[in-house]
């Protein structure tokens, strides 16, 4: 059932991971880390909420908004009943997520390791839909998107994204809509596991206290079997202009809050984790809390310590946001592209991106100490083609040059969107 095993080594850090293929096509990464008492285990696949249309033996589907989040939900009952009761009888702790391009299923445990993977490989590798259990579903996940809705920086971060693209489906919330959900069937869903939720389009990643025999023996109690067909993601052209450079709506916020959001060309997937570690350094040179910019903004009072940038990439997008509470959205809207243009014109400090690597290469290397973060962190750079390594080699590697050049072919404010929400008013009683 198995292939050869890879082993990982990184002699910076001296720290070893291992990877197997089996002839399903489940893809295993196992690090053993000695002394650590717990296991972290992520199921995860390649499906996330971008994902909205495919093709497999012939047949086009396509797919409302949300799916692949009401998909993580359903996936924690059978018949049987629900995972959460049966890992709660191992004693292990587990959750799940949807992001944008995946979705993982994960649990912590210090005992009864054999039994909580046998949990998780059986429940999600063996959906089961009826018409009443997804009716009941919507009305649950219809709640939790209204919760969202009165979160101020969900609605920011999607405005955003609203705001700078035309087509891509990552200006769709993950969660969807009360409308889009609705569209959901059992049939839907069966569709998108037996497109999705196959060994060739998984991985299982676990650290700590496991060995890889044991994650072997785990997927062969449950005898998963390869995919009849192979599914293509389908994808949508998206132009290169933006559809709305500005946005204001209310909340009930203290203040108002400003977001600001850069288009930029995605990258070959080749490029993309290189790219990915430049522009989030980018982030950090420009309104990190050591640079200029934030001191001034903060010291004046127009920011907190929530204001910050992040970048969000995948295999059709890649973009920039910056965003936090203020008083006066327009002057730091106006000292933040100041600081853009400053920095492209003077150049990076090179004392700034020194620190700035060495702060992240720390971070990176920090991560490696928790059984979480290793055990996530292989199963995200798996599906993205890369190694849990990948980052150090980028930042051991990395130039000012390099960086430099990525600033200024970047960040243009042509292709920015700004939006703010600003406080509603009360009605007076």
């Amino acid at each position: 059932m198995t292939q050869t095993k890879q082993i990982l080594h990184n002699e910076r850090v001296d720290f070893t991971c291992e990877k197997l293929v089996l002839e399903n096509g489940l893809t295993l990464l196992c690090a053993p880390m000695p002394g650590y008492a717990g296991v972290h285990a992520v199921y995860g696949t390649n499906f996330g909420s971008v994902d909205r249309a495919f093709t497999q033996n012939g047949k086009t589907v396509k797919l409302p908004a949300g799916i692949a989040h009401f998909l993580e939900h359903k996936m924690f009952e059978n018949e049987e009943g629900d995972a959460f009761s049966l890992y709660a009888a191992t004693g292990a702790s587990a959750n799940a997520f949807t992001g944008f391009d995946r979705t993982c299923y994960v649990f912590t445990a210090t005992q009864h390791i054999p039994e909580a993977l046998d949990i998780l490989l059986s429940f999600v590798s063996r959906p089961y839909f009826t018409k009443d259990t997804v009716q009941k579903e919507q009305g649950i996940i219809g709640q939790e998107i209204k919760m969202y809705d009165d979160s101020a920086d969900w609605r920011m971060m999607f405005a955003l994204l609203q705001s700078i693209y035309h087509n891509n489906p990552v200006r769709d919330d993950i969660a969807g809509t009360v409308e889009s959900i609705a569209e959901i069937t059992p049939e839907l869903l069966y569709e998108c596991t037996d497109a999705f939720y196959t060994p060739g389009n998984m991985v299982l990643s676990a650290a700590g206290n496991i060995t890889m025999e044991e994650l072997v023996a785990a997927v062969e109690r449950q005898g998963l079997r390869p995919a009849a067909a192979p599914a293509e993601k389908l994808r949508e052209p998206e132009p290169e202009s933006i559809p709305r450079p500005y946005h204001e709506f209310t909340m009930a916020v203290a203040q108002p809050t400003f977001g600001i959001a850069f288009k930029e060309r995605p990258v070959s997937p080749a490029e993309r984790f290189r790219c990915d570690v430049i522009c989030d350094m980018l982030t950090e040179l420009i309104c990190g809390d050591f640079t200029p910019l934030f001191r001034r903004l903060y010291d004046e009072g127009l920011i907190n310590s929530n204001f910050a940038g992040e970048v969000g990439s995948g295999d059709d997008y890649l973009c920039f946001f910056f965003s936090g509470e203020t008083s006066d959205p327009e002057k730091v809207r106006s000292e933040l592209l100041c600081e853009i243009a400053r920095l492209k014109k003077e150049g990076i400090a090179k004392e700034d991106f020194l620190l700035c690597r060495n702060l992240m290469y720390g971070e990176a290397v920090g991560d490696l100490e928790s059984i979480e973060n290793v055990a996530t962190t292989m199963a995200g750079c798996e599906m993205r083609g890369e190694t849990l390594f990948e980052q150090l080699e980028v930042l051991a590697s990395l130039t000012l040059e390099d960086v430099q050049q990525t600033l200024e072919q970047m960040l243009c404010e042509e292709r920015s969107a700004t939006v703010v929400i600003r406080p509603a008013q009360k009605s007076k009683g």
